[in-house]
């Protein structure tokens, strides 16, 4: 019997359990749809229950014995693979005292300037250009909103971490949680894999009691082994050894076979994402760590678009009625219509070009999304294909960092996520970058890297690149289209590039209006 690897991939909108072989097939898979993805109980919250999550997690586990239990007892180990940028809140027992707040949560505390930090802190963000982005971080850390609004619930707690963390525990009996794990609202200096002092500023930006974080330990270390009790919910045999593995996206490289900077991959998902491997530390913006790879020794430089194809869900909503009815009729999805009518658009959009920031990130915290150039040429079939080009635009801006940084550009692009099922958003990337891309072969690519990392931690195999070459198979290749490459590398640098810096002013007299009206709202409150 060949042995296997469980990996546990916890997202946003499913629990995929997958027992996946040395060879990288995955032999048994079973997915848990969620009912109800997260709960808004008010406008921009995100949150769910954590046993929810464990309630699929133990159904996707018991059908996978059900269906193979040969390959359930032949498990050399198991990891979770989690979304990133949770907040979970437990008492001195190690209980949830509320529910889990997810990473697309919209919750702001709003701070007076600079509130909460000492006065030296103040001169050094000051000095360093980075006062507005540090109060966008403290703003949208949910701590202060928890200390301002649920106050009874903040005195309760004893320990704060990320789902992965409250799942080892649940399934080890160990709170332990790796710093690969820890993306998003969390003090960790990634390059040596501690958490910040007690008194250092980023404790300050993000308001967590040192006290109350979990113990760090490097990626790929066993955190311990299924419990009795876990067993018996799960099927999981007691004693399978549990390995600390990294967050969906890093586990997502690694699947894609990015290892080294001559590839770079791009997730196409909810947000998206570019990243470069490399074997050293380099922060690719001021203020954005380099995330750990899935295994010791790689770390993941990333840029990241918040409003990726959450793009597409927002078209839908405003314009897609019609096109949503034609494909009801014909029984396609909405998706296929869509890149059928983009067809007859004429590269670059007849000049119409959209810059995504829709939600703004940590470079722009002021930013706001654009769609300029409209004439009366234009429909809406040229703002779908505004919104491919302007993801790609914000890609191939977030590489230009990167390459600054690594002083090498990648020969190839690798794309994972539902957008790469899309043979023209992956070919429209490949035309705005220039640069061949391979479409991932694995749709689940954060399932295989996770896999791939976790044969790595037993032992199995040495190297990440052995991992590779037993593992990782190559999908189909685009090659650019050089005329198009063409249009778009003059759009990118004489439009899109200018869109910003034009704007920014713009964007933030957008900004202080809206917070003016939210004030005399309250006001009349």
């Amino acid at each position: 019997m060949e042995h296997t690897y469980l990996i546990i991939d916890v997202g946003t909108q499913s629990l995929r359990a997958s027992l996946v072989s040395p060879k990288g097939e995955i032999l048994a898979f079973s997915k848990q749809v969620y009912e109800v993805p997260y709960l808004s109980p008010e406008k921009g919250f995100a949150e769910q229950d954590i046993d929810y999550y464990l309630e699929k997690m133990a159904k996707a586990t018991n059908e996978l014995n059900k269906e193979h239990p040969d390959l359930m007892k032949e498990i050399l180990g198991m990891s979770i693979v989690t979304f990133r940028d949770s907040s979970i809140l437990l008492d001195k027992d190690k209980k949830p005292i509320r529910r889990a707040i997810l990473w697309l949560d919209q919750r702001v505390t709003r701070l007076s300037k600079m509130q909460n930090f000492k006065w030296y802190e103040k001169v050094l963000f000051s000095l360093i250009g980075m006062s507005d982005a540090v109060r966008y971080n403290a703003e949208r850390t949910v701590t202060y909103w928890l200390m301002d609004h649920e106050p009874e619930n903040w005195a309760k707690l004893a320990y704060y971490c990320p789902l992965g963390a409250y799942f080892n525990y649940r399934i080890t009996g160990n709170l332990v949680v790796s710093a690969a794990d820890c993306i998003g609202h969390y003090p960790v200096n990634f390059k040596k894999g501690v958490w910040y002092g007690p008194h250092h500023p980023k404790q300050d930006v993000f308001h967590i009691p040192y006290s109350a974080l979990p113990p760090l330990i490097k990626v790929g270390s066993k955190i311990g082994e299924v419990s009795e009790e876990f067993s018996k919910l799960s099927s999981i045999p007691v004693g399978t050894p549990v390995y600390a593995s990294a967050s969906d996206k890093a586990s997502e490289n690694f699947g894609n076979g990015c290892i080294d900077k001559s590839e770079a991959s791009i997730s196409l998902g909810t947000a998206c994402t570019i990243d470069v491997v490399d074997n050293k530390y380099k922060e690719p913006e001021k203020f954005l760590p380099t995330y750990p790879a899935p295994y010791v020794g790689g770390y993941n430089e990333e840029i990241q678009i918040y409003c990726g194809l959450w793009m597409i869900r927002w078209y839908l909503d405003n314009f897609g009625s019609e096109d949503k009815e034609e494909a009801k009729k014909r029984g396609i999805s909405v998706e296929e219509v869509l890149n059928e009518k983009i067809r007859s658009v004429p590269v670059g959009s007849d000049g119409l070009v959209l810059q995504p920031y829709w939600q703004p990130g940590l470079k722009r915290p002021n930013a706001k999304g654009s769609i300029v150039g409209f004439s009366s040429v234009h429909t809406r079939y040229h703002i779908y294909r505004a919104i491919y080009e302007g993801l790609a635009f914000a890609l191939r801006e977030g590489l230009d960092e990167i390459v600054k940084k690594t002083h090498k550009t990648p020969e190839l692009l690798v794309l994972s996520g539902g957008g790469s099922r899309s043979i023209e958003l992956c070919q429209i990337i490949t035309d705005v970058f220039g640069i061949p891309s391979m479409i991932s072969a694995q749709v689940e690519s954060s399932t295989l890297g996770g896999a791939m990392a976790g044969y790595l931690a037993t032992g199995y195999y040495k190297t990440p690149e052995e991992a590779k070459k037993n593992m990782f198979v190559e999908g189909k290749i685009l090659q650019p289209n050089l005329a198009n490459h063409r249009v778009y590398d003059r759009l990118y640098h004489e439009v899109y590039l200018h869109i910003y810096p034009s704007l920014a002013k713009v964007y933030n007299d957008c900004k202080d209006f809206a917070l003016e009206e939210q004030r005399l709202e309250t006001d009349k409150e």
